[in-house]
């Protein structure tokens, strides 16, 4: 999210309008992490992404002239990288081959099948005195790192616009040019593995984990999203 702290978005767009190098450095320092991570959800290749996200920058700068504001300054911006990464990725012969990320081979949920996909029973509860205690942990944030990592193309973006940069469901759609069925149903197939990944680690492990719970994790944790180096 945009720094509240330098000042409202129509002034941040008005001093990058003008040219101020510390605005477009803050929106930069911002972005950019989130940005190449979105980016790596439209190729394998850490050196394409880059390029992604340059390209986005370039278009942002080219672009701020005829930015009417219809959306907010960042769903704009992540319209412009999904657009420079399918052109990029195609011409690298790196896009999958699904656009929509949909899975075939997956067990999961289908529209119109009924119960397909969905879980055969409610979720068993974890025992877990304070469940939110969870996700301090080390060890549960990379259980969720690796399975937002594994998701396919489209839902692992649909994850990441709407669950960890919290845009709108219109916002969303709008930015993977999809319905807002198919926001919903790449929503729900994402949640459901990461769910399904958690809910491994914490039956695998027992005790440990609930032990670990209890004590609020390791200090430091990062976020399982984070492009940074352990």
């Amino acid at each position: 999210m945009l720094d509240p702290r330098r000042g409202s978005e129509e002034d941040l767009i008005a001093r990058l309008r003008a040219g101020e190098p510390a605005a477009f450095a803050g929106l930069v320092d911002d972005l950019q992490g989130r940005l190449l991570a979105f980016a790596g959800t439209f190729t394998t290749s850490p050196a394409l992404a880059e390029d992604i996200v340059q390209e986005t920058w370039l278009g942002v700068i080219r672009g701020l002239p005829a930015f009417e504001g219809r959306s907010s300054l960042r769903t704009w911006i992540f319209s412009i990288l999904v657009r420079r990464a399918r052109t990029l990725a195609t011409r690298e012969s790196r896009r999958a081959a699904s656009p929509n990320g949909a899975d075939p081979a997956a067990s999961e949920w289908d529209m119109g099948r009924g119960r397909h996909g969905l879980w055969d029973s409610a979720p068993v509860p974890w025992g877990l005195e304070d469940p939110a205690a969870l996700f301090q942990t080390h060890e549960a944030l990379e259980v969720v790192r690796a399975a937002v990592a594994a998701l396919p193309e489209g839902q692992r973006q649909a994850v990441l616009l709407r669950d960890v940069e919290d845009l709108p469901a219109t916002d969303v759609c709008n930015i993977l040019g999809i319905t807002e069925t198919n926001q919903r149903v790449l929503l729900h197939r994402g949640r459901s593995r990461i769910r399904r990944a958690l809910d491994r680690y914490v039956r695998e492990d027992g005790g440990a984990v609930r032990e670990r719970a209890a004590l609020g994790g390791a200090p430091g944790a990062r976020s399982a999203f984070s492009t940074e180096d352990p």
